[in-house]
Formats: structure tokens, C-alpha cells, sequence
């Protein structure tokens, strides 16, 4: 009789492991599943990306296929990499990447571009950063095409 006790306590622990697993890989699924969302822009009459306090998403149009151009401390001032910790598979309303920055983070990607917020934006639905040009240009992350025009570099904005 001792022995199926032994054996009925180890088929609980395995079961209450199994059920422990299950929750926290539900847990951590939600939590990455609101990561990122939709939102109508009215100021850009676009839908684009927002992380989950309503904040704007923008890429850099030069940064493409693993190359990143804002890595100094000048520019990671201004647009700050929207991270993930590390093994976490980023999802939202629309598919997700992510890449292993130069720093070693990883940064959520949307079709294939590092995504980023400005530090300008203060508020939900800020754009500050659209059309923002230095070495290329800022973009609101949009699912649907924005049209703005680019606005002017101001004079010091350069990286160095």
C-alpha cells in the first residue's frame, strides 16, 4: 500500500508541476500578447503600432535586415529600442519580430524593422517623431499608409 502512496504523491507533484507550467506559459503568453497594438492616429489618419500604454512605435527607414544606425548614446536619447527580455516571443494584433541589438537586447521588430518610441511623444497619440529626418527617416509604425510629409532635421540632430 506504501508504494502506490509513493507513487500516487509523485503523479501529484508531477501533475501540479505540469499545471504550474501550463499557467505561467499562459501567463507570459498574455502578457506578451498585449505588447503591442493597433490604433487610429488622427493626426497621421493612419493606423499604427502602439505599445501598451498608447504610445506611438516608430522604425528608422535605413534600419533593414540587421543593420542598425541608432546605437550612439545621442540617438538612444531620443528613440528608445522597444525591448523584450531575452526568450520572450513579442505578440500583439499584428506579427512580430525581434533582433538581437549590438548592446545585446532584443528589440520587437515589425516586418523585419526595429521598433522604437520617441522620447518626445508624452502623451497616447503623440507623433512628435514622424517624419523626423537624420540619417534616414522616422516613421510612426503604421498598418495602414500615413501620409505626412517629412519634417526638417533641426540643425544638431545629427549623430555623431
Amino acid at each position: 500500500m506504501e508504494g502506490v502512496t509513493a507513487l500516487s504523491r509523485r503523479a501529484l507533484y508531477a501533475l501540479t508541476g505540469a499545471v504550474s507550467a501550463c499557467l505561467v506559459a499562459a501567463t507570459l503568453a498574455t502578457a506578451a500578447g498585449s505588447l503591442v497594438r493597433t490604433a487610429h492616429n488622427g493626426k497621421l489618419n493612419a493606423t499604427v503600432l502602439v505599445d501598451r500604454n498608447g504610445h506611438t512605435l516608430y522604425d528608422l527607414s535605413v534600419e533593414r535586415h540587421g543593420r542598425f544606425i541608432c546605437t550612439t548614446k545621442f540617438c538612444l536619447s531620443l528613440w528608445h529600442p522597444f525591448v523584450v527580455a531575452r526568450g520572450t516571443k513579442p505578440a500583439g494584433t499584428v506579427p512580430l519580430g525581434t533582433i538581437k541589438r549590438p548592446d545585446g537586447h532584443i528589440q520587437v521588430t515589425y516586418k523585419g524593422a526595429p521598433l522604437y518610441t520617441f522620447v518626445q511623444d508624452a502623451k497616447p497619440g503623440d507623433v512628435k517623431g514622424e517624419g523626423f529626418m537624420d540619417v534616414g527617416v522616422w516613421n510612426a509604425a503604421a498598418t495602414s499608409a500615413a501620409k505626412t510629409t517629412p519634417a526638417p532635421s533641426p540643425s544638431g540632430y545629427r549623430y555623431p
